[in-house]
């Protein structure tokens, strides 16, 4: 493997010194603050996460505010009260993305993150308690309890809510491999999930770096060398 010191160093030339790369990072989550964040506003989050997989991510930022108005503030106990009538009618509000299929997601995630909080106080309570090592572990529970939120979608998710996140872009995939890691080019299998999970937290006891910084330096050095100014604009990888 090669060391993630020349990894970050290569990262760092291709972005013009490392002041420029540290620039780009953002700063560090805190998983413990997660605890703060309200039902509505994970819900929210999971709807956007949702609506954004697949589609231009601008336009389901500009219309936004129609999708807060139209899904009551995303508060779960006031959408699951809603008749069937309802739901229905979305699916011609203009306000929104007029998806059947992910209207549908968020009356079910609406009652997935209604039961987690029951049971932990809240779903950010959930999120904050669970093992930063084990983000695999977390993401293939959301995949499995909630609705549509599986593969890079959770990840979007749990890094939207600023939850300490590596996300598996094509580039992070493809450094890990020049790295020496031995995963799939689209590496989704368990078991090459489980290795991308081992590296990473082997890389944060070394580096004291958070999962993040790993995962969007990983990304910056290799594949396409994106302008400095684009990333500072863009949450992803």
């Amino acid at each position: 493997m090669l060391s993630f010191q020349q990894i970050r160093a290569r990262a760092a030339k291709r972005k013009g010194g490392d002041a420029v790369l540290v620039s780009l990072l953002g700063a560090a989550p805190d998983n413990r603050l997660v605890a703060k964040v309200s039902d509505d506003r994970v819900l929210s989050a999971m709807a956007e996460r949702v609506f954004s997989a697949g589609f231009v991510w601008s336009v389901i930022e500009q219309k936004w505010p129609g999708f807060e108005a139209a899904f009551l503030g995303f508060e779960p106990k006031r959408l699951l009260f809603q008749p069937d009538d309802f739901w229905h009618d979305l699916a011609s509000d203009k306000r929104i993305v007029r998806n059947p299929q992910k209207i549908r997601s968020v009356r079910d995630n609406a009652a997935f993150v209604e039961q987690v909080s029951k049971e932990h106080g809240s779903f950010g309570k959930f999120l904050a308690q669970w093992p930063a090592a084990d983000q695999v572990g977390l993401t293939a529970y959301l995949a499995k309890h909630g609705s549509r939120l599986g593969g890079a979608t959770g990840q979007y998710l749990l890094r939207w809510l600023d939850w300490d996140t590596f996300i598996i872009s094509r580039d992070m995939s493809a450094a890990l491999r020049d790295a020496g890691l031995d995963i799939a080019e689209n590496p989704t299998s368990k078991r090459d999930l489980d290795k991308i999970q081992v590296q990473i937290n082997a890389w944060v006891e070394t580096t004291g770096l958070s999962r993040k910084h790993i995962s969007r330096i990983l990304s910056m050095s290799i594949g396409e060398n994106r302008p400095a100014e684009v990333l500072q604009q863009y949450s992803g990888e």
